[in-house]
């Protein structure tokens, strides 16, 4: 059989040659393929006599292996010159200015109501919640507001059709309901007095300014037991103000007023820049809200209370329109983030 050594050289010669991958598998098909020429030779090995066919054999795969090792070290150095292409494509350069994330922060109102919630939790109270679309009889007629009162025209409150013409459901217009709700589950549920809640979220009206929104928050508080007096109203708001805006000057008076929800009833007035500042309306429970729902009124009294989160913002944080809070304007909005409650 033909010496095969002079293939090594020229194998060596044609990979070395080659630039890419494809190259290299077709230069390795004229030497290992079907038809390469050891191919053919060891189909070859079948016509020698046994005497002859060892030492061909033993040739043929010594070739072999030497073309099958220059072809492993060619494929090995395309391979890291494909890698070190793709790493350069794909390199970052470590001196460009990371892209930050911005950070979020809390909204000015809820902030505000994390603080409420909390400073209220701190005496007692618990956080109670309520659907924000009403029944009538609960947004009105359970906290004994008549027929003919001005809250229920229209122009006041967003009523929901029900598409049969009637306005049976309405968006809350206070959280007043909640209130109703809470009761009315503790008589069920036999829990045991003093019931103590503040009651805070959305309610709705129709109202549109600088000091008034559409949709806004209010928080209501509510404590009922068989020793409740005005004395302790004026207390709890008090002590909430102070901690609110972290002031042991601040004062709170009373003026009489009316609501048909408490008997008697008044507005409630702080002490601010050395004048008196409106902060919201409360009173005793009336004895009507009571019957409803089913709390002796001979035997239990109870205060309640309603504050605005939107003007309890504004104050806290120096904001003279109430409309900015709602605009989502980041210039507006990034200003709180350092606030802490």
């Amino acid at each position: 059989m033909q010496n095969l050594e002079y293939l090594i050289p020229g194998a060596q010669a044609d990979f070395v040659s080659c630039t890419t991958i494809t190259d290299l598998e077709n230069a390795k098909a004229k030497y290992l393929g079907k038809s390469g020429a050891l191919t053919g030779a060891m189909k070859g090995l079948g016509k020698l006599s046994a005497e002859e066919r060892p030492a061909a054999g033993a040739a043929i795969n010594m070739v072999k292996q030497a073309i099958e090792e220059a072809l492993k070290h060619r494929r090995e150095a395309l391979l890291n010159v494909e890698q070190d292409k793709q790493l350069a494509s794909e390199s970052l350069d470590v001196t460009l200015p990371a892209r930050m994330h911005a950070q979020g922060g809390l909204h000015p109102v809820t902030m505000t109501l994390q603080r409420v919630e909390a400073l209220f939790h701190s005496i007692g109270f618990s956080v109670a919640t309520g659907p924000e679309i009403e029944t009538d009889f609960y947004n009105f007629t359970a906290l004994n507001i008549p027929e003919n009162h001005p809250a229920r025209a229209m122009h006041d409150t967003f009523y929901v059709d029900s598409g049969d013409g009637k306005h049976e459901q309405v968006l809350r217009t206070h959280t007043s309901p909640v209130q109703v709700h809470y009761m009315e589950d503790a008589i069920k549920n036999n829990t045991e007095f003093p019931l103590k809640i503040i009651a805070s979220g959305r309610v709705y009206r129709v109202d549109s300014d600088a000091t008034h929104s559409p949709m806004f928050h209010q928080v209501e508080g509510l404590w009922v037991d068989d020793h409740i007096s005005f004395a302790n109203l004026k207390g709890v708001v008090q002590d909430f103000l102070r901690r609110f805006f972290e002031r042991d000057d601040l004062t709170v008076r009373f003026r009489p007023s009316f609501f048909p929800f408490t008997e008697p009833s008044a507005e409630m007035d702080m002490s601010w820049n050395d004048g008196w500042l409106e902060i919201g309306g409360c009173g005793m429970v009336h004895p009507e809200v009571l019957k409803h729902v089913g709390i002796d009124s001979e035997q239990y009294r109870g205060f309640a209370f309603g504050l605005g989160i939107e003007r309890l913002t504004m104050l806290r944080y120096g904001v003279n329109d109430l409309r900015h809070f709602f605009n989502n304007d980041l210039r507006f909005l990034q200003q709180f983030t350092k606030w802490k409650n």
